[in-house]
């Protein structure tokens, strides 16, 4: 486990005090004694420091007010020593643990790095997957505009992709890579976008959705999509007003769901990926938020508790699961993985159901509740399911619905758990802290 990192470079309250009052024995003609400090009473026959020890006492302690007004008006943290790290209070052993200097934001970020990443209003700090030290600090606009503004906005998120962050400025696509500084590049974007707003919706594959909103803005923008790998434009056209790919996006067998509300009404359409044609749109329910799509299907919501599955080819009804009459629950985005889809319920309640038919083959309830921040995992043959601060990381088999652990630390914190993974790592944080666990 690796310590809390600190910054050497900022001395504590206390320290600076003590040093205040410190002097060099070759200033005096008499040699420096323990005797010689400052004493706090009015005894006449106490030591007393020379009118230059005295002084240059006050001048240490004008030095270290400076320093720390500058840091304060600067926006720097404050000189405050290192919390300790939280300890495992169930579940594997960590491989490392990192606590970052201010609680960090994960639902900001449009998309999973492939890299152990914190994001906060400082920036957006990379660590080693390895080790969970600080490689790197990202700092942008996008980070910190618009920060206290509602996070379902997409200009208030941050694009990530498996290696690189995604901004735009000055009419361009702004690629930063995650390790290596001399991989970035930056794109000029088609049409308007120099003088018009762009936003970014986010990364699916090697794909950046993005739209240029022309200024002033007369009801219409401009979608357009970019090849990370070629650093090209791929399509853009015109787009009437709503029209925008649902967040966050995922590989879904070259398309893309998006939610047009050009019409007055609200309707889910499908997007081929590499061209931006539109394939079809059929009705959507009034207040469609989410749409995920997989090799086969478009899933959406089916009331607010259940969930319909859309044939991929032409949008038509293929099957759909419907809650119980006196079930009050609501669903969330669902992931797909192979044959099996899961679903996961605000209770806490985890089903797997065959792509094919809809079929349940097992359900899982956990001991905690889910809300719209929770974003399960699927890694490999398990299903990561990410709860409030308090109550953990539960790691069930995917095939079976078996719970194999629940990770919880000894906290406190207050926001929902995120989690992103590589090869061999799974990296689950909350608020200001980071944890590199074994994968199952």
């Amino acid at each position: 486990m690796q310590p809390a990192p600190s910054d050497p470079a900022r001395p504590s309250a206390s320290d600076r005090a003590d040093a205040a009052w410190q002097w060099d024995s070759d200033a005096d003609d008499r040699p420096a004694a323990p005797a010689e400090v400052l004493s706090g009473g009015g005894d006449d026959d106490g030591p007393r420091p020379t009118r230059r020890r005295l002084l240059a006492g006050a001048g240490a302690l004008a030095a270290g007010a400076a320093v720390w007004a500058f840091a304060r008006s600067a926006g720097g943290p404050d000189p405050a020593p290192p919390r300790p790290l939280p300890t495992r209070a169930a579940g594997p052993e960590p491989l490392w643990t990192y606590r970052g200097r201010e609680s960090a934001a994960p639902e900001r970020l449009a998309g999973r790095p492939a890299v152990p990443v914190l994001l906060s209003r400082e920036g957006l700090q990379v660590l080693d997957p390895a080790a969970g030290t600080p490689l790197r600090m990202l700092t942008f606009a996008a980070a910190k505009a618009d920060w206290p503004n509602d996070v379902d906005q997409p200009n208030s998120r941050v694009v990530v992709g498996t290696d690189r962050v995604f901004t735009t400025s000055n009419g361009h696509l702004d690629s930063h890579h995650l390790t290596d500084p001399a991989a970035e590049w930056s794109l000029p974007l088609p049409g308007e976008a120099g003088n018009g707003a762009a936003t970014l919706f986010g990364c699916a594959g090697d794909i950046v959705y993005g739209e240029v909103r022309p200024r002033p803005y007369s009801g219409d923008g401009e979608l357009f999509a970019v090849h990370v790998p070629d650093r090209r434009v791929l399509w853009n056209r015109p787009s009437p007003l709503g029209e925008r790919p649902f967040v966050p996006l995922g590989p879904a067998g070259g398309r893309v769901p998006v939610l047009d509300s050009s019409a007055g009404g609200s309707r889910l359409a499908l997007l081929e990926a590499v061209s931006g044609t539109r394939l079809w749109a059929v009705p959507a329910e009034a207040g469609l938020t989410w749409a995920v799509a997989d090799a086969e299907h478009v899933y959406a919501p089916g009331g607010p508790a259940g969930l319909r599955a859309l044939r991929l080819a032409d949008g038509t009804p293929h099957w759909s699961v419907a809650p119980g009459p006196a079930d009050q629950w609501r669903l969330l985005p669902p992931v797909a993985g192979g044959a099996l889809v899961y679903l996961f319920r605000d209770n806490g309640l985890v089903s797997a159901h065959t792509v094919a038919t809809g079929a349940q083959l097992w359900e899982h309830h956990l001991p905690f509740r889910l809300d719209r921040r929770s974003r399960p995992l699927l890694a490999g043959p398990a299903l990561y399911v990410p709860g409030p601060a308090a109550a953990g990381v539960c790691a069930l088999d995917a095939a079976t619905g078996e719970e194999r652990w629940t990770f919880r630390d000894s906290g406190p914190g207050v926001d929902v758990w995120s989690l992103s993974n590589d090869s061999g790592h799974l990296f689950a944080g909350h608020d200001d802290v980071l944890h590199a666990l074994p994968l199952i």
